[in-house]
């Protein structure tokens, strides 16, 4: 699974974590837009609201923006799905540390995926900084994705 130049990046927020997602997503307006985002419920909005406000300010072509379901009604079992098929990139998640969240599990197994098919992955505002600011961002990019399959079926035979 190859990254290419124009990248794939979803956008999840917790509730309480909207505001700084969409402040950060005002903020890298300009890089987003060079990029297709795919974003959980809510979060899809108010992403397609702040950039599509920001590209009409400044007469840019907003990018797309594929809304999925809320995460509580599958849209983090979605958005899982859209990684290990190596349609999503990197994964910028807005998550609150002190709120727990009716649907934990699905949080713990989208974290989960991103790291077994080894994509980028923020967990707060300033890992989405240097990720999005980082060199590699702007090239094509080809992740190492280690070969599980060995650990598979050593533990189904168990």
């Amino acid at each position: 699974m190859r990254m290419k130049i124009k990248k794939t990046i979803a956008i999840v927020a917790h509730d309480n974590r909207k505001k700084d997602m969409a402040e950060w997503v005002g903020y890298n307006w300009k890089e987003l837009a060079q990029h297709t985002l795919v974003c959980t419920g809510t979060t899809g909005k108010l992403v397609e609201d702040t950039i599509s406000q920001k590209c009409k300010e400044h007469d840019a072509m907003p990018p797309q923006v594929i809304i999925l379901k809320s995460g509580p009604l599958g849209g983090d079992q979605q958005l899982g799905s859209m990684i290990c098929e190596g349609n999503v990139n990197l994964l910028i998640f807005f998550w609150d540390p002190m709120q727990p969240q009716p649907h934990d599990v699905d949080v713990k197994a989208l974290l989960r995926i991103a790291v077994l098919y080894n994509i980028p992955t923020a967990s707060n505002r300033s890992t989405a900084d240097f990720i999005i600011s980082s060199p590699l961002f702007h090239l094509d990019y080809k992740p190492i994705i280690k070969d599980y399959s060995s650990y598979i079926s050593r533990n189904l035979d168990v």
